[in-house]
């Protein structure tokens, strides 16, 4: 068992040795790296509509869109996030992330877009998509 412990620390691979390197070295820990951020929302149903909230924290009106065709439903944005931590006067870190984030989904039933409704309130999109009438269906009789 030691012969395996000396091999590692040969190869610079002791646990211990890469711990405190670290430690010395990088006086600031990024825990977290800079991601797209995603949309998550929450989509309910009632007998005539489809109610959804979509979370767009940080992101202005204009820069939203929402495309619904048949029974999908896409929501897109421009995003454009920064975010800085500072100890005193000297920056430790800055992160930006800007780009275009989307989110798509089916429901069961076509929406009637002519009546679908948005509003944007607090970095949330609430959406309120009325489902169309069922199409009726008639039997031919053949001649």
């Amino acid at each position: 068992m030691s012969n395996h412990l000396t091999r590692l620390s040969q190869a610079g691979l002791d646990p211990l040795d890469d711990l405190f390197r670290g430690f010395f070295v990088r006086p600031v820990e990024f825990s977290n790296q800079t991601q797209a951020p995603s949309i998550k929302m929450d989509v309910k149903e009632d007998e005539k509509a489809y109610l959804v909230h979509a979370e767009l924290p940080g992101v202005k009106k204009e820069d939203i869109h929402v495309h619904v065709e048949g029974n999908t439903v896409a929501i897109s944005a421009e995003v454009k996030q920064e975010k800085e931590v500072k100890e005193g006067q000297r920056l430790l870190r800055s992160e930006r992330y800007f780009g275009k984030v989307s989110r798509s989904f089916q429901v069961a039933q076509d929406i009637d877009d002519a009546q679908a409704s948005a509003r944007f309130n607090d970095g949330v999109l609430e959406l309120t998509l009325p489902k169309r009438a069922a199409a009726s269906s008639k039997r031919l009789t053949i001649d």
